[in-house]
């Protein structure tokens, strides 16, 4: 796929509060790195760029600080924290002016760094996107493992094209990065874009670890937050289907104020304010759950018309010569 004996590999690791796992992190990356430089799958010139995402710990000072340690470490310094997408996309588009893939992870590695070996493989034999995929979902508690299911199950029905069991682990072609980044909408669920760049593409499974320090910085307010932005973002099905509850509540009413004149004509109308009650709260409820999933729709393209960017970086780690072409804001 490139002229190139040995391909550019960049590996980026979005990082918020990430102090606690950084050495760790860190220590595995620099020796998967230096094993794939000497099996001869990857350039001399490939790194590992961490990307700052406003922490509030020492993470930006330890990343400064492996930077001088060692070339092969990298970073990117956001201006302020713009959530964990953003923070890989501007990886990628600065990953993208120097390599031929990239390979994006979380700094956590629960992700299996082995499992890289094959997606280099898999780019190799000309594929552009190589999605990481979970085997299985074992180690996850009862309840993450079923409302995981119930969400990829969820996405499908609503039409949004996604790779199940998968989160942000893939090697992107530079042909695919570039075509990730033209794709311009503010609210990024990368998950579903991706699928949508095209190219070949094929998957690499792998046995996720547990987190080995630190906390998870998907709590369940987060998980239910990011799954509200992957289906909003990916498809406009909800609204279809309120259009449709719409017609069938009317055509329920309808059904209701015939056999209401029907009981009026037989003189059975019993008074009451039970049934009036319960249909107002059933219907005030409706109207208001649909109220809310309209106003997300409206709040996602009032977002998109201001074209703000997405993330402005503050300052980055490389060397001199490749830091020439890095894009500082997008």
């Amino acid at each position: 796929m490139n002229d190139r004996k040995d391909p550019i590999l960049y590996i980026v690791i979005p990082c918020y509060n990430e102090q606690e796992v950084l050495p760790e992190t860190s220590k595995r990356l620099r020796e998967k790195v230096q094993t794939l430089r000497q099996s001869g799958k990857i350039d001399a010139d490939s790194r590992i760029l961490f990307v700052n995402d406003g922490s509030k710990d020492a993470t930006w000072e330890m990343v400064q600080k492996l930077h001088e340690e060692n070339s092969v470490f990298s970073g990117v310094n956001l201006s302020r924290n713009r959530g964990h997408q953003n923070a890989l996309l501007a990886g990628i588009a600065v990953a993208a002016e120097h390599a031929d893939m990239i390979v994006s992870m979380d700094a956590d590695l629960q992700d299996d760094v082995d499992a890289m070996d094959r997606m280099i493989d898999a780019y190799e034999a000309g594929n552009d996107i190589v999605y990481g995929v979970r085997s299985s979902r074992q180690k996850d508690t009862f309840f993450k493992r079923n409302t995981a299911q119930l969400f990829y199950r969820m996405l499908h029905f609503l039409g949004a094209e996604i790779v199940y069991n998968h989160a942000d682990y893939r090697l992107l072609s530079r042909r695919a990065a570039k075509g990730l980044l033209s794709f311009d909408e503010v609210n990024l669920f990368l998950r579903g874009i991706v699928p949508m760049v095209g190219y070949q593409s094929t998957t690499v499974t792998y046995e996720r670890g547990e987190r080995f320090a630190g906390e998870s910085k998907y709590p369940l307010g987060k998980m239910v937050a990011f799954a509200l932005e992957g289906v909003t973002s990916l498809s406009v099905k909800p609204i279809r289907m309120i259009t449709m509850g719409g017609l069938f509540v009317c055509l329920v009413s309808l059904g209701m104020l015939i056999k209401a004149f029907v009981d009026y004509a037989n003189g059975n109308v019993e008074p009451g304010w039970t049934s009036v009650i319960i249909s107002i709260w059933v219907l005030g409820g409706l109207q208001l759950f649909a109220i809310g999933i309209i106003g997300e729709y409206i709040g996602k393209t009032y977002m998109e018309t201001k074209r703000r960017p997405r993330y402005l970086i503050e300052s980055v780690l490389l060397d001199a010569a490749e830091q020439e072409d890095t894009p500082g804001r997008e």
